[in-house]
C-alpha cells in the first residue's frame, strides 16, 4: 500500500511540475507574440495617423457657424477666435 501512495504522490508532483512548465512556456510565448520585433514597424504606429493642422480660416468659419447657431456666446467666440489667430 505504501508503494501505491508513493507512486501516486510522484505522479501528482510530476504532473504539477509539467503543468507549471507548460504554463510558463505559454506565458513566454504570449509575451513574445505581443512584443513587436525590432525590424518590423508596430501596427499601432501606422494606425495613429495625425491629420495635417487645420487651416485657421476654416476653424474661424466653423466657430462662426457655432456662434450663429447659439452654441457659443459672444465672449466664447471672440476668445476662441483670438486663440486661433494667436493674439
Amino acid at each position: 500500500m505504501g508503494f501505491r501512495r508513493r507512486t501516486r504522490r510522484r505522479a501528482l508532483i510530476a504532473g504539477a511540475a509539467i503543468a507549471h512548465h507548460e504554463t510558463k512556456k505559454a506565458d513566454e510565448q504570449q509575451a513574445d507574440d505581443q512584443a513587436p520585433a525590432d525590424d518590423q514597424a508596430p501596427a499601432d504606429d501606422q494606425a495613429q495617423y495625425a491629420p495635417p493642422p487645420a487651416d485657421p480660416a476654416d476653424e474661424i468659419e466653423h466657430l462662426a457657424q457655432l456662434h450663429t447657431s447659439g452654441a457659443l456666446s459672444d465672449e466664447e467666440f471672440t476668445a476662441a477666435k483670438a486663440k486661433i489667430l494667436g493674439t
